[in-house]
């Protein structure tokens, strides 16, 4: 079958899987059509497509489960149907998973058996429900099924036999994947999927994993999302696929403790030490264990028959992405997007003189922002994307960079000559970091933007020296407590819940506690005033009308020949926060 007499319509397209396979279907030249609920859901999959190079928008047919027909088009020249539409859901009632994993499996082959050119339905199954015998289930065995494995899985052991039996019966030419844990795309790492192991991730970046579940046999296979939907695609190429099953997973994934152990190395943060067997998880307390029941049943050492997979894949020249380099991007994106709390934009991890930092805004825009105390570089984000062309670090042993301010020389250096900067933005304590660069290399560094600089300000109050004490209140501190404390109005606790959230993690409390300290220092301070009447670059200062240059300050800035100020009205230390607009137009005015 040529790729021109291919129609492919897939079902779920909006979802995490059906995405990469309309996009891997589309770079195959395969025309395609998605069936959507809505107009919207088609637009939001247009927009994906887009961003990832792929203009040429499917075709939106709208569709409806509930009903016989399925699809209110034509379809008659379709060649291929895909259903990756159900639900992944832990929690949901018996009825409610039966509805959206089986009901919806018997109109998607009762529609497919009446298309008249159909080469190929293909069912997305998996690795722990796959393989069941086509036969019609009775009740006994149903309701038995559904007590041991929880509505989930149990949905999708029911769906995979009622699509066997039904699709035979039918003959509709079919092919079941049976996935492993899809991860993110073996080249960039995107995953909006949180549930499952990517909860255990979760748990292990924000340090609340206590130990470690499973043993050296406990196999949570995965695969990243971009191959499994390679692989789909060529499944209707394949004369030799029709009502076959496939596995499609690596065998290789490390065991689940040691899985996790390496993402831990990777995210530069301890695993525990303590591992705790399957069947005793199984028999503690949620309260406990903090997870899913229905999760638990994934917790296996049983492998899987991959031959096929292997040899098809090899027949068709399709190469396993390396799963620990996929692994590690997986965790990063899931990181960088805060496991799906983080607001939409471009967020990733960088390695500036091999320190893990994070970064937001465009990669290697020549407008770098270095955030403030106790705050993170997503306090910036609204003010870097009105910037444009401009980008946010955290830096080293603040928000979620690794490292520590021992690093921050090495870094500074590498971050500037890397990465192209041309205009330094430094809030606060990043001020300090800002001019220390922009010295260090006037050459590159052409503008320098000091934002509340707190050397030309007044000093802190004497308990910040009490850094025990600091470090212990910001490990405690509420988002409203910290919006009221740095800005006197706990509207603004929804900028500062990641800020929070950062705190609460490693020794990032502890890092904020030693720099509020340094900034008192009137030997730094003193330093930091004399580098800055060397920088012959242009110096642009921006305060808050409620947080003023000392009379020092300004008299340093007066005899600097190419120094502006910018007061920004109502504001005070954190402008950022409250006026982002008026920080925005003062650091672009000065790029």
């Amino acid at each position: 079958m040529s790729t021109e007499d291919r129609h492919a319509l897939v079902l779920g397209a909006g979802g995490f899987i059906g995405r990469h396979l309309v996009l891997a279907l589309g770079e195959a030249g395969v025309r395609v059509s998605t069936g959507n609920r809505s107009h919207a859901s088609h637009q939001r999959l247009a927009r994906w497509l887009a961003g990832r190079g792929h203009d040429r928008v499917p075709a939106d047919l709208r569709v409806d489960f509930a009903t016989t027909s399925l699809v209110e088009a034509e379809c008659d020249d379709i060649t291929e149907v895909y259903n990756c539409a159900g639900a992944f859901r832990f929690g949901m009632s018996v009825e409610e998973a039966r509805h959206a994993n089986v009901d919806s499996v018997r109109t998607v082959v009762a529609f497919a058996a009446r298309l008249p050119n159909l080469r190929r339905l293909v069912q997305i199954s998996g690795y722990r429900v796959g393989g069941q015998d086509a036969e019609p289930w009775d009740e006994e065995r149903r309701r038995e099924t559904y007590r041991k494995l929880g509505a989930y899985e149990a949905s999708r052991v029911e769906a995979d036999a009622v699509f066997r039996e039904l699709a035979t019966r039918l003959d509709v030419p079919w092919s079941i994947v049976n996935p492993a844990s899809v991860i993110g795309d073996s080249a960039t790492g995107e995953s909006d999927q949180y549930l499952g192991l990517a909860s255990n991730v979760k748990d292990l970046w924000h340090g609340d994993l206590a130990a470690l579940p499973g043993n050296g046999r406990t196999f949570v296979p995965v695969v990243a999302a971009d191959h499994l939907a390679r692989f789909m695609a060529l499944l209707p190429t394949d004369a030799t696929t029709e009502r076959s099953a496939y596995w499609v997973l690596d065998d290789d994934t490390p065991a689940l403790p040691d899985l996790l152990t390496r993402i831990a190395g990777h995210y530069g943060v301890k695993a525990p030490r303590t591992r705790v067997p399957a069947p005793l998880l199984k028999h503690l307390p949620q309260r406990l264990t903090k997870a899913d029941p229905e999760t638990l049943t994934f917790l296996s050492a049983d492998r899987y028959p991959t031959a096929s997979a292997h040899a098809l894949a090899v027949r068709h020249g399709l190469t396993m992405p390396d799963t620990t380099t996929t692994i590690h991007r997986w965790a990063d994106h899931l990181a960088a997007h805060r496991f799906g709390d983080a607001p939409a934009g471009d967020r990733r991890f960088t390695t500036p003189a091999g320190i893990r930092t994070f970064e937001l805004g465009e990669a290697d825009a020549p407008t770098l922002v270095l955030p403030g105390l106790p705050v993170n570089a997503d306090t910036w984000a609204p003010v870097v994307a009105a910037i444009g062309h401009a980008r946010a670090v955290d830096l080293p042993g603040l928000g979620m960079s690794t490292g520590g301010v021992d690093d921050w020389p090495s870094w500074l250096a590498a971050l500037s000559a890397e990465t192209g900067v041309r205009h330094l933005v430094g809030h606060s304590i990043g001020a300090a970091a800002a001019v220390e660069a922009a010295t260090d290399r006037p050459d590159a560094v052409h503008r320098l933007t000091l934002v509340s600089p707190f050397f030309l300000q007044a000093g802190p109050p004497r308990i910040a020296k009490a850094t025990l004490l600091t470090r212990r209140h910001l490990r405690r501190m509420t988002p409203a407590a910290l919006a009221a404390r740095l800005t006197g109005d706990t509207s603004h606790a929804a900028a500062l819940r990641s800020s929070v959230t950062d705190l609460r993690r490693g020794t990032a409390a502890a890092t904020v506690a030693r720099l509020l300290a340094a900034s008192g220092s009137t030997t730094w301070r003193a330093d930091l005033r004399s580098q800055l009447r060397e920088y012959p670059g242009r110096l642009h200062i921006v305060v808050g009308s409620r947080d003023p240059l000392t009379a020092e300050g300004e008299s340093l800035l007066s005899a600097l020949p190419d120094a502006t100020v910018t007061v920004i009205a109502g504001a005070g230390h954190h402008p950022q926060l409250t006026h982002p607009d008026e920080v925005a137009q003062a650091v672009g005015d000065a790029s």
